[in-house]
């Protein structure tokens, strides 16, 4: 008698759609209930004092170090990350502070992609002010990333797609040089999200989410998170505090992040916006399947129209980086960029757009356009908008869920 075939494993949107009830809801909901309590009480003092010692497990004091609801939205992005646990943050940059103030020290070297978001660059030159090195390099290289490295290096930091350049890193050969000497490697996966591309594939020790982007889609919650893999030995790193050494080896930087960079910094993810953000990532691979069909197709009309000079985005053959996207990426997502014949042109151009929207932002459900140099990336000023390739005529799109033939249509008007 032939024995039974289990059924194949969930896909992981099936298992996330169906996640908060699995997790037992209240009244039988389908989505965890929102939690604005701040403060959590107990009938036992001993037991308020093992939440606050970490003997009383999956329990809450204060909601600055998480609620129920943000703890249901951690374990979906850890099951989306494939990861051993997650942290989430009131917005990205919030995210992206804690993992550079929490886990490196004054004296110590980080080696980071020079084609990096505006805001994180910024934050670059803060911890030099705080004693912490920074190296900036051509990431698409690992060997321009190894001839970078010190004896002082801790971490290396890249985009998966650099916004607004869309330059994708080795991602593959970082991860081997990282894994040789023991660097903690942080990937920021927001373009892509777990859609699309898993940090923890590339040996990468931490997976960093603007929430408020592709993962949330919809423009309406800020957030932002940090994803262990499992795959970095804490146990080896110098800068985890003594306090924090005691358990399981591979919890020991997510307990850092929770308590240094959450707890002490205080960039708490609301309950309101952890719901949102849980909501919107049920249509997330439904949302950047379509979102990068378009932008594949815009893109394919932006580089044959004569009045455009060039377009960046990875899944065009032009593309310096097409072969490391093919290889990484399921799909290109829906950031692209481009830069018109005649610079001057710029503004004129966008104003006659009636479908995009003229905003900053990026991962939304609507399509988003601005003119980078004067806007997003004025504050870098000429010189370093020249170091990290980015045209003073630049366009950025994030592009949204439209139809395709009538963005596609908006643009060849607006560019007639």
């Amino acid at each position: 008698m032939t024995s039974p075939t289990a059924p194949p494993a969930p896909d992981p949107t099936t298992r996330l759609l169906h996640a908060d009830r699995h997790f037992g809801v209240e009244q039988g909901g389908v989505h965890m209930a929102v939690h604005p309590s701040v403060q959590y009480g107990y009938e036992r003092v001993e037991d308020l004092i093992g939440v606050f010692q970490g003997t009383l497990k999956n329990r809450f004091n204060y909601a600055r170090q998480g609620t129920p609801t943000t703890a249901a939205l951690e374990a979906k992005l850890t099951a989306l990350e494939e990861g051993v646990g997650t942290v989430c943050f009131a917005t990205g940059m919030a995210a992206v502070s804690a993992v550079f103030l929490t886990l490196l020290r004054a004296g110590d070297h980080l080696v980071a992609s020079r084609h990096l978001f505006g805001n994180t660059h910024s934050v670059l030159g803060t911890l030099q002010g705080l004693g912490i090195q920074v190296g900036l390099v051509d990431a698409s290289s690992a060997a321009a990333v190894a001839d970078a490295l010190t004896p002082a290096t801790r971490m290396v930091f890249v985009e998966t797609i650099a916004n607004p350049g869309t330059q994708v890193p080795d991602l593959a050969g970082i991860g081997r040089l990282c894994a040789e000497r023991g660097l903690v490697y942080v990937v920021d996966n927001t373009i892509t999200s777990p859609a699309l591309f898993r940090p923890k594939t590339v040996g990468a020790s931490l997976s960093l989410n603007s929430l408020t982007k592709t993962i949330a889609g919809h423009g309406n919650a800020l957030g932002g998170a940090a994803t262990d893999t499992g795959l970095f030995d804490w146990s080896g790193f110098p800068n985890i505090f003594a306090g924090y050494r005691q358990g399981d080896a591979k919890q020991w930087g997510l307990v850092q992040l929770r308590k240094k960079g959450l707890r002490d910094l205080g960039g708490s993810l609301s309950s309101d916006h952890a719901h949102r953000i849980a909501v919107g990532a049920e249509t997330l691979a439904l949302r950047v399947a379509q979102s990068s069909a378009t932008a594949l197709s815009l893109a394919r009309f932006l580089e044959s129209h004569p009045a455009v000079a060039r377009v960046h985005y990875p899944m065009l053959e032009s593309h310096p980086q097409h072969a490391l996207a093919r290889a990484h990426f399921a799909s290109g997502a829906w950031l692209l960029s481009f830069e018109l014949q005649d610079p001057q042109a710029c503004i004129p151009v966008i104003n006659r757009l009636q479908i995009p929207i003229k905003a900053t932002g990026m991962g939304d459900t609507r399509t988003l356009i601005i003119p980078v140099a004067p806007t997003i990336f004025w504050e870098a000023g000429l010189a370093r908008r020249a170091e990290m390739g980015i045209a003073e005529g630049l366009i950025r799109v994030s592009v949204g869920l439209e139809r395709e033939s009538d963005l596609v249509a908006d643009f060849a008007a607006a560019l007639a």
